[in-house]
């Protein structure tokens, strides 16, 4: 089909992904967690990058991981792993402190559009 991607939300346990085809170097796997045992899951479907997320507090969840635990599971994770989830105004600053592949803020981006993100 030509396709260069694929995307396996965090409620997707299946592990077969990729197993039995033959896939083109540039084909990259995208997985979401939200948790240790989610992370694992993703490294088992071989995923090439995992958004995690919540890294900030948000109104949907009570949970985050704020930054030191993202750093911990970011750096004994085998795979990149990017920040998602309750980044702001207030806290904008404070990625440069987590050891992520980059970012991603759906809601503030448009919100604010991504001329207020250009100096990263």
């Amino acid at each position: 089909m030509g396709l260069n991607g694929l995307y396996i939300p965090s409620f997707n346990k299946t592990i077969n992904y990729g197993l039995g085809y033959s896939l083109p170097k540039s084909f990259k796997i995208i997985g979401s967690a939200h948790n240790l045992t989610e992370i694992i899951t993703k490294q088992k479907q071989k995923c090439d990058e995992i958004f995690l997320s919540p890294i900030f507090k948000v109104d949907k969840s009570k949970n985050y991981l704020d930054i030191s635990r993202f750093n911990l599971i970011a750096l004994n994770s085998k795979v990149d792993c990017i920040a998602l989830g309750g980044i702001n105004q207030k806290n904008i600053k404070k990625i440069g402190l987590l050891k992520s592949k980059g970012f991603a803020s759906i809601s503030w981006a448009k919100k604010n559009g991504l001329s207020k993100l250009r100096p990263f």
